[in-house]
């Protein structure tokens, strides 16, 4: 008898399903792809997000506007901003996570400064345009919310087949919601609210220069010279009567002006010293640490001249810096480094003394990046107990113009490689 090729034989063990060489079949997966489930998830996920939102902002928006006219509603409604904030980072990371969208965190709300007070505080927090987005973003995500935990549940049980396409159709529409409202303003928003801080920092320190000015002139060189002219009165009535005692007078006086003239010239060396003007940061910074009570080499390595603005603010940086050497570091030793790096000035003052400096540690170096930092400036300080100090500062290059260069002279600079310069 024959037996057909498909036929199996009573009593032999039934053949492979496949020839032993035939490739295995692929194994199973679910009907759709890892992204359209992350996209579910995102849509079912609205309903409860949205609703937590939308109870949140209405209760802090009637909260605060309705107890506005009491002492605690403006308050309350800063401090319910400050929570949207937070609610619109929890938003960014699910959208991130499950939607693949990358939002760019906005800049943190610049606090306002212990001088400044509670109420500069409030009025930046009820004005900050990102907490006010996320509000309008919890509300109206409600409504949609809805919409969308409905659709895609029964998607799930009765419209599978086109399950996909609805889910990221309403995807799309999350996506756009993000990056409309939940997305910052971008680099002008960060710089504005930069600019607002720097400039209360520019304001107050040039507040504190004319008055540091006022007093170096009332309490030194204004009253050597009403001193002095005293002196030359009380000579003038005795010139005929005593000369001598005339003459030792005009001698007195003599002394006066040459004090006098000294502390002008220091005080004009305190707005602008005159090397620097005409010889650049490579002289000026050896003449500041000539007068360093600690041994500083110094170190410049430029081959041109920046902007006067940022020269100015390189020497008195160093020459603040060296003054906490001499005061506070107990070094034996210590080294100053001026550098370009592309676009950038750097500086870095190093001291082998006993370490332990800080920002907040009462030795002006607040103020130093505070100053830095109006101008896009970088200021950093690394200071081991025991292990000596190394404040690394930069500023941006500017190019000095060719009138102010023509002012200055030929430039400095000392045409060593600074071997920082190559890494």
């Amino acid at each position: 008898m024959t037996v057909s090729s498909g036929a199996h034989t009573p009593g032999t063990p039934p053949p492979p399903p496949y020839p032993p060489d035939a490739p295995l079949p692929p194994p199973a997966v679910l009907a759709f792809g890892k992204q359209t489930w992350k996209e579910v998830a995102q849509l079912l996920l609205d309903f409860p997000m949205a609703l937590i939102g939308f109870v949140y902002a209405v209760l802090v928006v009637a909260l605060g506007v309705g107890l506005s006219v009491t002492v605690v509603g403006l308050p309350l409604l800063a401090a319910g901003l400050m929570g949207a904030r937070q609610l619109g980072r929890w938003e960014r990371g699910r959208a991130r996570v499950l939607l693949g969208v990358r939002v760019e965190e906005p800049s943190p709300l610049r606090a306002a400064r212990a001088q400044d007070g509670f109420f500069p505080w409030l009025w930046s927090t009820l004005k900050d345009p990102v907490a006010w987005r996320t509000v309008l973003y919890s509300v109206i995500r409600l409504p949609w919310g809805v919409l969308t935990f409905a659709v895609t549940l029964v998607s799930l049980i009765v419209l599978w087949p086109v399950l996909a396409y609805l889910a990221r159709g309403m995807s799309n529409v999350d996506r756009a919601m993000v990056r409309g409202l939940l997305f910052p303003s971008g680099e002008l928003e960060r710089r504005i609210a930069e600019l607002e801080s720097d400039r209360g920092v520019v304001v107050d320190t040039a507040a504190a220069d004319l008055r540091r000015i006022e007093r170096d002139l009332h309490d030194g060189a204004q009253a050597r010279l009403v001193a002095l002219a005293m002196g030359l009165g009380l000579a003038k009535e005795k010139l005929l009567e005593d000369p001598e005692a005339a003459a030792q007078m005009v001698g007195e006086a003599h002394g006066e002006v040459k004090l006098a003239l000294q502390e002008l010239r220091d005080l004009a060396r305190g707005i602008h010293p005159a090397v620097l003007t005409d010889r650049g940061l490579d002289a000026a910074l050896s003449a500041i640490a000539s007068r360093c009570t600690v041994p500083v080499k110094v170190t410049a390595d430029l081959t041109e001249r920046p902007a006067e603005a940022i020269e100015g603010i390189a020497y008195f940086t160093v020459s603040e810096l060296l003054q906490n050497v001499s005061k506070h570091s107990g070094a034996r030793t210590a080294s100053v480094e001026v550098w370009r790096s592309g676009q950038r000035l750097l500086i870095q003052v190093r001291d082998d003394g006993r370490g332990g400096a800080s920002l907040d540690g009462g030795t002006g170096m607040s103020g130093l990046a505070e100053r830095l930092g109006a101008v896009d400036g970088l200021f950093t300080v690394d200071s081991p107990p025991g292990a000596g100090t190394t404040v690394t500062a930069e500023l941006p290059w500017r190019t000095r113009t060719a009138a102010s260069g023509a002012r200055a002279g030929s430039g400095s600079g000392s045409g060593r490689e600074n071997p920082r310069k190559r890494r």
